[in-house]
């Protein structure tokens, strides 16, 4: 019977900073060692940040990332590292160099390539044959590479090999069901093979994919032995001992709120924060509208940066209502963030008549647009002042069917509700005020305010571009709409099939058409944090010019 201490290193390596993520892990050994560990894991190509992309396709960057790998195994000398790097041979392989005895013990090579969702291994990679497993402090262990582990060859390959323990470093994106399928399939592996399992996941945002950590130790009986908390970064402490085949976790951080509605707000929180972080930005500003969409963006702005790197601006027209006016500046005294009162009357006013001699008096459609369009104006006329990014504050339902204007409330250099749900908004809005100084931020100094008002939440949406107008004039109610878009976008399902499921044919025909018609305004949108598992952008991927209904 034999043990292992391990450090696993659930935390952040940006794409690109090579020669940083190079200086953290080697404080991390430096941590380690101290920690009386035996052997410290980083996730999957922690050296290059993941995914590196078309970096990949630079030889300077692979050459730099092989240079700190050899100046990194160089200083392994108190501890062993499993590194995840892009391995160039003649040909690339995303990799795991096993770093002891002051060189490069061995290095694994990923197995499977996905090649579907968010993922694009096959364009960079190929694939590896051989079986890894190697003995430490008399431990027998495998070593595979994310998709390596989602499928069972590769773990049986290791346990045929003698592994007592498995490691699987990964860069697993988030959405909100991944975390029941990981541990689904971590369980059956080890069942299979007999191995215990430690899933270390990476934390952080980048671009439109977020990673959640939620890393996992699992017995070699199937059952878990701790989780992680998601989004939370950590070094992570645990001692296996290979007689039971069984972990002992030390002090891992416990997640206070483990509830879909925490989780999801933390990703939205961690995407805009490392977006607006990794790219230099000075902070943000949103247009508050009054609205249920852009009251969340900004209690999501405020959680993620702090209220001093927020301005929130209200660009009232003529239709703006008594109620959201007031309730923004509520809001934002709430909050503690600047607020600007910026009306639009003097742009619409002069670009109606600037168009007054070439097309006479406006349609319906196009007044209300160019409403939409002189914020837009204004808001990335400040954005370009101040240095802040424009946070744009769309969701998901509204993006699916068009329901938005191109470069009026679509402007904006990233997006945190993209993938959101109008349902969900609702939802998270309800929960972001019961969690209090939990969810980040905190409730107003007054009894009974809360971040989000109230009356933001229980009102009609509105976009308020002609009076009287309410969303519910032009869509079906957002139930019934998000509904049919679930089972059209993340279920796949014909028309046939989801006017089966109990929806009216004549609502699901027209949300389709809306649906397959405002391709090319999503082409033109902003970024956003990818949280379900069929995101518009990287993953959901459909033709412009298209026949198919």
């Amino acid at each position: 019977m034999a043990t292992l201490r391990l450090a696993l290193a659930q935390l952040d390596f940006p794409v690109g900073a090579v020669a940083a993520n190079a200086k953290r892990i080697r404080a991390l050994m430096r941590d380690a060692a101290r920690g009386g560990a035996d052997l410290l894991a980083c996730p999957e190509l922690a050296l290059s940040g993941y995914p590196p992309e078309d970096l990949l396709l630079r030889p300077s960057f692979l050459v730099a990332c092989q240079s700190e790998l050899d100046a990194l195994a160089a200083e392994a000398h108190d501890v062993a590292a499993l590194v995840g790097f892009p391995h160039s041979t003649g040909a690339v392989y995303n990799a795991a160099a096993l770093l002891r005895e002051g060189g490069v013990a061995q290095v694994a090579h990923k197995h499977v390539l996905p090649n579907y969702g968010v993922f694009d291994d096959k364009r960079y990679f190929q694939p590896g044959h051989a079986v890894t497993v190697t003995t430490l402090n008399g431990v027998r262990i495998g070593v595979l590479i994310c998709e390596d582990a989602w499928q069972p060859e590769a773990a049986a390959a290791a346990a045929r090999a003698g592994a007592e323990l498995v490691i699987v470093i990964n860069a697993s994106p988030f959405d909100t069901a991944k975390q029941a399928q990981r541990e689904a399939v971590l369980t059956s592996r080890a069942k299979e093979t007999g191995c215990a399992i430690a899933y270390l996941n990476m934390v952080g945002g980048q671009d439109e994919v977020v990673y959640d950590g939620a890393s996992l130790l699992v017995n070699g009986d199937g059952s878990i032995a701790a989780r992680a908390p998601a989004f939370v970064d950590a070094l992570l402490w645990a001692v296996f001992d290979s007689g039971p085949r069984r972990w002992a976790a030390e002090d891992w951080p416990i997640a206070a709120d483990t509830s879909s509605e925490a989780t999801l707000y933390a990703a939205l929180v961690r995407g805009v924060r490392d977006y607006v972080g990794k790219n230099g930005f000075e902070g943000v500003l949103l247009g508050l509208s009054g609205g249920i969409d852009s009251a969340l963006t900004l209690a999501i702005a405020v959680d993620a940066l702090g209220a001093d790197k927020v301005t929130a601006l209200m660009l009232p027209s003529r239709y703006t209502s008594e109620l959201s006016l007031r309730e923004a500046l509520a809001q934002a005294r709430t909050q503690g963030v600047e607020f600007l009162d910026v009306p639009i009357s003097g742009p619409v006013d002069a670009a109606t008549a600037a168009l007054a001699s070439a097309c006479g008096e406006l349609c319906d459609v196009a007044a209300q647009n160019l409403q939409s369009r002189s914020r837009g104006l204004l808001l990335m006329a400040l954005s370009n002042q101040t240095g802040k990014l424009l946070l744009t504050t769309g969701n998901k339902s509204e993006m699916a069917v068009g329901y938005a204007t191109l470069y009026g409330d679509m402007c904006g250099g990233y997006a945190p509700l993209k993938d959101v749900y109008k349902t969900q908004v609702y939802q998270l809005a309800r929960w972001r005020n019961e969690a209090g100084d939990e969810g980040s931020g905190a409730r107003g100094e007054k009894p009974g305010e809360y971040p989000i008002p109230l009356a933001v939440i229980e009102r009609a949406p509105s976009a308020e571009l002609r009076a009287g107008q309410t969303d519910q004039d032009s869509l079906p109610p957002y139930d019934v709409l998000d509904g049919i878009l679930k089972r059209c976008i993340e279920g796949a399902e014909s028309q046939a099939e989801i006017v089966a499921a109990g929806y009216a044919a004549d609502d699901v025909q027209r949300v389709v058409r809306m649906l397959y018609a405002s391709e090319f305004k999503r082409r033109q949108a902003a970024p956003g944090p990818r949280v379900s598992t069929c995101a518009f952008g990287r993953e959901r991927r459909y033709p412009i010019s298209n026949a198919w209904r």
